[in-house]
């Protein structure tokens, strides 16, 4: 009786992951036919769904008089796609970057941003933008620097917590420790700065998409898909290393190397996005647990369901972020921000009811 019963449980728990993640896939179909509508050529949405298929089967699919006298397709393709699929591409990395590293650290609150790797992007930013100093020159010196500093900070962490042995409490200290060196070194350099270059660097604080382009939609898409199919290829260690570090050496987890691994990984699909983007936060923050209290905490199926709510809430904070004042394009960091904080707040009041 217990084994039906046990197997019963998990038919339907399997059952309510696949409807969930078949929900998010829908929800998210629905929302890049809003969010490819949004801008100042006004497309229907099922003209929206034309352009895109006509882009992707040239010659195949018949349109109509009037997409083709508004150039709809070109619209679609050359203005506004490749943002609706890297704001879907930007909030996947980022949740799984979060779920990893809550999975990791067995900590709710950890996130590529608690950690002081966003604040190392933003001096690297600043950096760049207040000096003129960096690896690289023109157009990717901002990025250039972002990049390096956060993949920085990701060292730094490894190795102060490799010199004070490897564990959880370890690596949390020395985040917090690194977010507050390079935010005290970021506001000392907008102390320095004229107030064109602090507000160029304010801006990009904020988070946005708004420079988004096919090339880099490329790159940070081919690093997501290298990661992703390696973390779910050792979702089982990360399982036994979410149940503690006994645990998972019990069931013979080089824990050490696994949490280096992982670690790693985040922050390398956190700082390719974040170069591009600017700080757009809680996403790591808050998919996790949205998608942890639906379907567990099972990593061989938390770490893509919290990657399509990732690119939900995303996508559809971008959308919320382009229509909410008319003529004007929030930055979409902001209206995170905005939709996060209450979600954070309910989870605060929810642990301290229990």
């Amino acid at each position: 009786m217990i084994t039906d019963f046990g197997r019963l449980e998990y038919a339907r728990l399997t059952e309510k992951r696949a409807l969930f993640l078949a929900a998010l896939v829908l929800i998210l179909a629905a929302l890049v036919g809003v969010a490819v509508t949004l801008g100042s050529a006004n497309l229907p949405v099922a003209d929206s769904y034309l352009a895109i298929l006509a882009g992707l089967f040239p010659g195949a699919v018949d349109l109509p008089d009037r997409m083709v006298e508004s150039n709809a397709v070109g619209i679609v393709w050359g203005w506004r796609l490749h943002r609706v699929l890297f704001a879907i591409v930007a909030g996947f990395g980022l949740a799984i970057a979060g779920t990893v590293m809550q999975g990791v650290l067995r900590n709710p609150l950890a996130s590529p941003f608690t950690l002081g790797i966003a604040s190392a992007a933003s001096c690297g930013a600043s950096v760049a933008i207040i000096l003129g100093a960096g690896l690289l020159s023109g157009g990717y010196l901002v990025i250039g620097n972002a990049f390096l500093f956060a993949m920085l900070a990701a060292g730094a962490i490894y190795g102060m917590a490799r010199l004070k042995g490897m564990g959880s409490e370890t690596m949390i200290l020395a985040g917090i420790a690194l977010m507050y060196l390079f935010s005290a070194v970021t506001s000392f350099l907008q102390y320095l700065g004229t107030s064109e270059k602090v507000q160029e660097v304010v801006f990009w604080m904020f988070g946005s998409l708004d420079k988004s382009s096919w090339p880099k939609l490329g790159l940070v898409t081919a690093v997501v898909v290298a990661v992703v199919p390696l973390l779910l290829w050792r979702a089982w260690d990360l399982n036994a290393l979410a149940e503690g570090d006994e645990t998972a050496k019990s069931l013979g987890v080089p824990v050490e190397r696994s949490m280096a691994g992982f670690m790693l990984a985040a922050s390398l699909v956190t700082a390719v996005i974040i170069c591009f983007t600017g700080t757009i936060g809680f996403i790591g923050l808050v998919a996790p647990h949205i998608t942890r209290m639906v379907i567990g905490a099972d990593h061989r199926t938390l770490i893509p369901a919290s990657g399509l709510v990732g690119a939900v809430i995303l996508l559809g904070a971008d959308c919320l972020a382009r229509t909410v004042i008319p003529g004007a394009i929030i930055p979409v960091g902001i209206m995170t921000a905005f939709l996060g904080i209450p979600f954070f707040v309910y989870l605060f009041m929810r642990r301290r009811d229990a």
